[in-house]
């Protein structure tokens, strides 16, 4: 039964995250535009890296979700999504300390960072954890 509960777990994490981080990929693929308005916001990155940041994040969360739906190097890909979501949570909450009321960018545009975009990014990293600390199970 113990197993099979792990088993379950398992799946659950990586479908929750893939499909997360493909979505949140996409939007900002689908509206490169005001993914860069949201990161400039932030007042962290020149213009240059912006531009940057709009080409390469989105191809980067697709890929990450893709790779964690597929099963590849599963406790290396969650490793990799824990670190980009806690990046993503520290520039967030330095924003917000600093009084910017920038728009989150995570999944498109019109959500302020606040603490509640800071505690629900937050709780995506408990199934990267997971995955990367779970137990091996012999098949």
């Amino acid at each position: 039964m113990k197993i099979k509960i792990i088993h379950i777990l398992h799946w659950v994490c990586r479908l929750f995250l893939g499909c997360i981080f493909i979505y949140a990929g996409y939007t900002k693929l689908d509206n490169s535009l005001q993914f860069a308005v949201a990161i400039e916001g932030y007042k962290l990155l020149s213009p240059n890296l912006v531009i940057w940041a709009i080409k390469i994040l989105p191809w980067v969360e697709i890929s990450l979700g893709a790779a964690l739906l597929l099963g590849i190097m599963i406790r290396y890909t969650a490793a990799l999504i824990g670190g980009l979501l806690a990046l993503f949570i520290v520039v967030m909450l330095v924003t917000y300390l600093r009084g910017i009321e920038a728009d989150c960018g995570c999944f498109g545009i019109g959500v302020k960072i606040s603490p509640f975009t800071l505690v629900r990014d937050s709780f995506f990293i408990l199934p990267a954890l997971y995955l990367y600390f779970k137990p091996r199970i012999k098949k």
